[in-house]
């Protein structure tokens, strides 16, 4: 990937990233001050944000997928999902209760969530092999929260924001994936008993597994690799449906039963 950005703006960006996901504070999208700024700029802020974080001590447990669906690559001009990472203090209990205090634009989105159980690498990986380093599935609620301005952005400026990473939550039964038809999982949300969203995993690239494939595909690019026990979501399934306190969200998945979460 071809940086355009300095080193000194890489930092200064990565600054306002931090700052506003730490503050829970909305800033314009970082493209307003770098109208240049390329999605591998957006990569750049993302890695140096992710470097300073584990330094820290925080501990990474995956990655997520973005920009899943076909009609979303096509509106954005892309040909591979965005990438972000995922850390274990994002981690919530299933049926426990999040905070919104601490989010900007809190939505959430039912995803098929994958744990891996054999590195994979390089920039040809295929379905086969993805299923093949799959330990086990389970559905999870990942909820997602632009830092920008009126939940406007573009492809760098998201990217740079970690993808909208917040807040996950695994929960349901663990299903290994030669037991699923994996690309055909109904999937309903549920917010406050009402149901608001549905949707089958096929909307996920056809199939979520090739998710995975992009995902790493990416990596590849960064320089990175999947390893060894990582916990994958491979992008949303339904629109995001925005919460705020009070509410109370179930996905109701075929095959691998459900996961909650409420909000508080």
């Amino acid at each position: 990937m071809n940086i355009s950005l300095s080193r000194e703006d890489i930092a200064r960006l990565t600054d306002r990233i931090e700052a506003a996901q730490v503050n829970a504070k909305a800033i314009p999208k970082l493209t307003d001050d770098f109208p240049g700024m390329t999605l591998a700029d957006g990569y750049a802020v993302q890695m140096e944000l992710r470097r300073r974080w584990l330094a820290q001590g925080r501990r990474q447990t995956g990655w997520k997928a973005g920009l899943t669906s076909k009609a979303k690559m096509q509106q954005m001009g892309v040909n591979v999902p965005s990438i972000g990472f995922l850390l274990a203090d994002m981690a919530r209990p299933e049926n426990s209760a999040v905070t919104t205090s601490d989010l900007v634009h809190p939505r959430v989105e039912c995803e098929v969530a994958f744990v891996t159980k054999t590195r994979l690498a390089g920039a040809k990986v295929t379905r086969d092999e993805v299923l093949a380093a799959t330990d086990f599935v389970v559905p999870a609620i990942e909820i997602i929260d632009s830092r920008f301005s009126g939940f406007k952005f573009d492809l760098p400026s998201v990217v740079a924001d970690n993808g909208s990473s917040a807040r996950y939550v695994a929960g349901g039964r663990a299903r290994y994936a030669d037991e699923l038809d994996l690309d055909t999982l109904g999937v309903v949300m549920e917010k406050n008993g009402e149901a608001v969203t549905m949707s089958a995993s096929a909307a996920v690239m056809g199939h979520p597994a090739d998710a995975i494939v992009l995902l790493v595909s990416v990596l590849h690019e960064l320089g990175e690799d999947l390893p060894v026990g990582s916990f994958v979501m491979s992008g949303g399934i339904t629109e995001a449906i925005a919460v705020k306190a009070g509410d109370y969200v179930t996905a109701r998945y075929q095959e691998l039963g459900s996961v909650s979460v409420r909000f508080v």
